[in-house]
């Protein structure tokens, strides 16, 4: 098995879906996002938006915890490769981050991730920095949340 296969460079993989119930949805953003649209259906009835929606935030928190229970799950198991499994590290960080329709209370998301590429770390003998388009999209096929995402990874 090859870094780019196992990376899953230019294969999109489904993390999983998520329904975004309204008490949830007023849960996160009373701790993370205290917005009215996202705290008070009244409120949220007489904003932009017309009626509850779920953070930006919370939306990309969630994407993040299907994403690693995705790796945890699958991606031990489907190591082939010489040398020891590729070891995940922290993140340097993301770009392009947006959120181009709201999600509204009820409404499922479903997140995936696709490797963009990867590349060794000069300063870092044995990392790599692996690049991954994340994304999700609502039960219309709309995209709700999209943005390129940067993780260490230790191969060797």
């Amino acid at each position: 098995m090859t870094l780019d296969e196992y990376f899953g460079i230019g294969t999109v993989t489904t993390l999983g879906a998520h329904l975004f119930e309204a008490e949830a949805i007023k849960e996160f953003a009373r701790k993370y996002d205290p917005q009215p649209f996202h705290v008070d259906e009244a409120a949220a009835k007489n904003s932009v938006f017309g009626a509850l929606c779920a953070s930006g935030w919370h939306t990309a928190a969630t994407w993040m915890k299907y994403n690693l229970a995705t790796r945890a799950a699958t991606e031990p198991a489907r190591w082939s490769g010489p040398g020891l499994i590729p070891v995940f590290g922290p993140s340097p960080g993301f770009r392009n981050l947006k959120w181009p329709k709201p999600v509204y209370a009820g409404e499922t998301v479903t997140f995936t991730r696709a490797g963009i590429g990867h590349r060794p770390i000069a300063s870092r003998p044995g990392w790599h920095m692996l690049t991954v388009r994340a994304g999700g999209i609502d039960s219309k096929g709309d995209t709700v949340i999209a943005f390129d995402s940067a993780v260490l990874v230790k191969v060797k």
